[in-house]
């Protein structure tokens, strides 16, 4: 299987540069993956393709405002550090621009010194491991100093940070969103409860490497990225009963997709607990946990891309983009939704 399979053909101009007033109006396309059928509706219609006993798993991770400005200490020079991972000691593994200035020793000060980071250490794919001080609580200060890293392909600056947050977003670690629950207000979630639909919650938190290009030419060849994932028992008994008692699992995007997928065994069960995955979903996978999915419009060539048309069939997946390239849907991160039914 090669990723030039994963190709389409995106006009730039389709790629949505700013979210929508009102979440829940974007468009949504519905596609069935055992006909191949696509519907057109509006995304808070949503609720009309969700059966009671049925259970919407989200993602309620939270992104922290990871982008941080800073000078180096000595020469002043502009230094941009972007938070990956936090390790322990107040060490992060972080992606440093320009990295030729951040050899391990540097000390790097943020807001006239209100943080100050010292590189320790370079890492894999040049990362560096920076090490922090400060007074007080480092979330408030991240909240102070930090801007939200938004992808690379969106070049407007975000008026309203909130909009690159989910409305259930909870625990703070993600350096990107899991854009398919961008959609949802309080408003539509409340309809579908009242539908007596359940909504469980598992936190996967995203990394910078969703964005990273597969670069071989073998998709098998691809290496994933590791992220951390949590599944609360009482949220895992909510999921494990509602299959067993008929229900259908419906994960709302790739992230809660990964984290399912992750933590469930080869009987079909899902298994509490946490840790990190890396599991990397394309054509041939089986899946074991989730029935639909809701997703937004993915990079060419993406793991994003194998992953769905690893659940709806490649054929399916690629007919439904190109009619919505057709159709002039919005693309990527502040973009419209897809269901796969």
């Amino acid at each position: 299987m090669k990723t030039s399979d994963f190709y389409f053909d995106l006009p730039q101009e389709l790629i949505a540069q700013d979210p929508l007033e009102d979440r829940s109006s974007s468009r949504l396309l519905v596609l069935d993956r055992e006909t191949g059928e696509i519907r057109h509706q509006i995304f808070k219609d949503i609720a009309a393709y969700l059966n009671p006993g049925d259970c919407l798993v989200v993602n309620d991770t939270k992104v922290i405002p990871a982008r941080l400005f800073g000078t180096k200490v000595g020469t002043d020079a502009k230094i941009e550090v972007l938070l990956l991972k936090r390790k322990e000691n107040n060490i992060w593994e972080t992606l440093v621009k320009p990295g030729k200035k951040a050899k391990p020793g540097t000390k790097i000060s943020f807001g006239e010194g209100l943080l100050m980071g010292e590189v320790i250490d370079v890492v894999e794919e040049g990362n560096r491991l920076i090490q922090f001080s400060y007074e007080g609580v480092f979330e408030e200060i991240l909240d102070q100093l930090g801007q939200m890293p938004l992808p690379p392909y969106i070049t407007h600056q975000l008026k309203d940070k909130n909009r690159y947050q989910t409305v259930y977003a909870k625990h703070d670690g993600s350096a990107a969103a899991p854009t398919a629950g961008l959609h949802f207000t309080p408003e539509l979630l409340e309809e579908i409860q009242r539908k007596g639909i359940k909504i469980a919650h598992v936190t996967l938190h995203v990394g910078l490497g969703t964005f990273r290009p597969v670069k071989v030419e073998d998709v098998t060849e691809h290496h994933m990225h590791s992220e951390f994932y949590i599944v609360e028992e009482d949220q895992a008994k909510l999921i494990n009963d509602t299959k067993k008692n008929g229900g259908k699992v419906i994960s709302v995007g790739t992230t809660s997709c990964r984290t399912l997928e992750s933590a469930t065994d080869e009987n079909g069960i899902l298994k509490a607990g946490s840790g990190w995955t890396e599991i990397f979903i394309y054509p041939g996978y089986q899946f074991k946990m989730i029935d639909h999915l809701i997703t937004n419009f993915h990079l060419p060539e993406s793991t994003l891309l194998m992953l769905v048309s690893a659940l709806a069939g490649k054929e399916n997946i690629m007919n439904a983009y190109e009619t919505a390239v057709k159709e002039r849907y919005r693309f990527f991160s502040f973009g419209d939704a897809m269901f796969i039914v």
